[in-house]
């Protein structure tokens, strides 16, 4: 990353001016957290930096007493001479693109992002910038979204289907981001709506957050068994072949993923159905995305780096090169992150 405010380290990505990391993979002293995924937000650092709707999931989820500052959108922060901001990215609650700006040179690490307004997150808003810091989970013209009505609309079908025939709902969903996006759009008219432990506690911390998430009940040793009789129960894709689904029987289940849009992802999950749901852009929202920010050098991270980074500079005419990460994106092991 030459003449770049950012470099890449064994700790992750690093801005030397601002003695700063974005979101590290080791632990150092100050860290940039663009969303409190897992991959973008692990424990061990002195200090972190993040969005104010990332505060109370990552106290959850790396402790209650990290050393951890809270911003709002385009608030700016001063370190070292170099301006600090974060603006919307539209993955999921409080996910942030890290603006850099020094001496009129601006970097943009855009952690992870959707363009699609979800209803949830805070839509993203294009940054114009010098260098743009861009994944590509889903880098391959094969993965392009429907618009979310249409994927909520068969969701909800689906439900009301089984809700008909006595049966329980089972829908596979990140804990966070992808569980309360789809819980916002389901229809409760069919019936009502559990989330398993993990997605309850993560909609505890976002509604403290004042995050705007419907507050289903728990499911809980305590809870009737009568109850789940057509119901909607979102799990994390962690609970898949455990025990813990006995509970619902009988049942059908399904996974919300774009890796659903690949041929054969949803027999080898073992579900019976698969909807098309990402959190993260498309091959087409890469593309609107990286030519918004008239950026004149674009660094892309995990997915498929070598395909888009050959369409961007022989098409479109953009300076890409590939970097390696730790980031995961939508993981296609459908791991919760």
């Amino acid at each position: 990353m030459d003449n770049s405010l950012l470099e890449m380290t064994p700790f992750g990505l690093y801005c030397p001016i601002a003695n700063v990391f974005v979101d590290p993979w080791r632990p150092v002293d100050k860290a940039l957290i663009t969303h409190a995924h897992a991959d973008h937000s692990r424990w061990g650092m002195k200090s972190y930096l993040a969005h104010h709707h990332s505060r109370e999931v990552m106290k959850l989820r790396l402790g209650a007493d990290i050393s951890l500052q809270t911003v709002n959108y385009k608030e700016k922060l001063s370190i070292n001479g170099v301006s600090i901001s974060f603006h919307p990215a539209g993955h999921i609650p409080g996910s942030s693109q890290i603006r850099l700006e020094h001496k009129g040179k601006i970097a943009v690490v855009s952690g992870d992002y959707k363009l699609e307004a979800d209803g949830l997150s805070e839509p993203f808003e294009p940054v114009k910038c010098h260098e743009f810091v861009s994944e590509c989970t889903f880098g391959l013209p094969i993965y392009r979204w429907e618009p979310q009505k249409i994927v909520f609309g068969q969701i909800n079908a689906w439900w009301q289907e089984n809700a008909s025939k006595k049966r329980n709902s089972i829908l596979f969903a990140y804990s966070l981001g992808k569980a309360q996006r789809v819980i916002n759009h389901l229809d409760s008219s069919i019936g009502e709506i559990f989330a398993h432990g993990a997605i309850w506690n993560t909609n505890q911390a976002l509604l403290a957050n004042k995050v705007q998430v419907i507050d289903v009940p728990k499911v809980s040793q305590e809870t009737p068994k009568s109850r789940f009789q057509g119901a909607m129960i979102i799990a994390p894709p962690s609970a898949m072949g455990t025990p813990w689904l006995k509970r619902f029987a009988p049942f059908r289940t399904a996974v919300c993923s774009g890796w659903m849009n690949v041929r054969g992802a949803r027999r080898r999950r073992a579900v019976d159905r698969g909807f098309v749901l990402s959190d993260h852009a498309d091959w087409d929202g890469l593309i609107t995305a990286i030519k918004a920010t008239a950026a004149e050098k674009v660094y892309l991270t995990h997915g498929n780096t070598a395909v888009f980074s050959k369409y961007l500079e022989e098409i479109e005419g953009i300076k890409a090169v590939e970097i390696e990460t730790l980031f995961q994106g939508e993981n296609s092991n459908l791991e919760d992150n």
